[in-house]
């Protein structure tokens, strides 16, 4: 998908590095994937970002700023299906020669805000307290990965759901981050 007319300083240094590595790909005779992730989230996220974010503020009964009404939707990516796809992508630079692809790694299962809030809520098993915010300068309405090219070229199949990663991401939070009040942080996770 071409991508030249960015929004965000952010998807501009993306394009801006896969154009980079065309030049050394052509200049230098370099093998060469560039990796499109797609909002990856699990065990090791950054706080600042919105799964673990709001995991804690959930855990903490504290107010989630959701931007818009919560219709954006995400591409929310496993971190053990992003792994699989870098491991494939290597196999493949090894395998081939003379090779410049950019592929998209993600669930290709878009997620609405409001439901990704609910999802973890529900596992958390405790109501989100959420504070209506305008939407950012630069924010997307979707982002989408069309994994059809990573499936061709290096088999590339996401196989965790997103209710199962956040449930594998909530374990993993609540064994690292046990609250000092909230003495049953470790039971609150809802199984199935």
């Amino acid at each position: 998908m071409i991508v030249d007319c960015c929004i965000s300083p952010y998807a501009a240094t993306k394009k801006s590095n896969e154009v980079i590595a065309h030049v050394y790909h052509k200049l230098c005779d370099m093998n060469v994937i560039a990796l499109r992730f797609f909002t990856v989230y699990g065990p090791k996220q950054r706080p600042d970002l919105a799964i673990n974010k709001f995991t804690e503020l959930i855990i903490n009964d504290k107010t989630i700023p959701m931007y818009g009404d919560g219709s954006t939707f995400r591409d929310y990516t496993y971190i053990d299906d992003i792994i699989d796809g870098i491991i494939k992508s290597i196999n493949y630079v090894e395998k081939n020669n003379n090779v410049y692809e950019i592929i998209n790694l993600g669930s290709s299962n878009p997620i609405k805000l409001c439901d990704m809030i609910d999802v973890i809520g529900k596992k958390l098993n405790k109501k989100p307290i959420i504070e209506r915010m305008d939407m950012q300068p630069g924010d997307v309405d979707v982002t989408y990965a069309d994994i059809s090219k990573a499936k061709r070229l290096i088999g590339y199949e996401p196989n965790i759901i997103f209710e199962d990663g956040v449930e594998k991401f909530i374990e993993w939070y609540l064994n690292i981050y046990p609250k000092s009040n909230d003495s049953d942080a470790k039971k609150v996770l809802v199984y199935k």
